[in-house]
């Protein structure tokens, strides 16, 4: 077993973890605050990671970020995740092709489409996705 770690907080930065519980932000976020919330209130790192189902190593690099970040550790860092293969122009093309031509496209013509003129691969099914959600 390591070093005990131990978060002492301010009351304004306590206000601020709370309010963090009905924001508008991820739950990840949210669990991350209630983390520090709960060793700063006594918790041991080995309670909290059960409270949580996680491992006491994730309970501790919460801990460190905190420590190291403060409210800017509880988020993750830009660039994490898979990057678009497309731009905003290619769907937009799409979309123009949609209105301008008189036939109608299935999302697997659609992407046969956007391979052919635009050399962009994408899935039926991830297109389909992404010209769902513009609507």
């Amino acid at each position: 077993m390591g070093a005990r770690i131990r978060v002492f907080l301010t009351r304004e930065q306590d206000k601020t973890l709370l309010n963090l519980r009905t924001a508008d932000v991820p739950q990840k976020v949210k669990d991350r605050a209630e983390v520090i919330r709960l060793n700063a209130n006594g918790w041991y790192v080995e309670k909290i990671a059960a409270h949580f189902n996680w491992t006491p190593q994730t309970v501790r690099e919460v801990l460190h970020k905190w420590e190291k970040l403060g409210i800017q550790g509880l988020w993750e860092k830009s660039g994490r995740g898979g990057k678009t293969k497309y731009n905003e122009e290619d769907i937009i093309f799409l979309e123009e092709c949609l209105k301008k031509e008189p036939r109608t496209y299935n999302s697997l013509q659609l992407a046969q489409k956007l391979e052919r003129d635009r050399h962009i691969q994408l899935s039926p099914d991830r297109l389909r996705r992404v010209l769902k959600k513009r609507g």
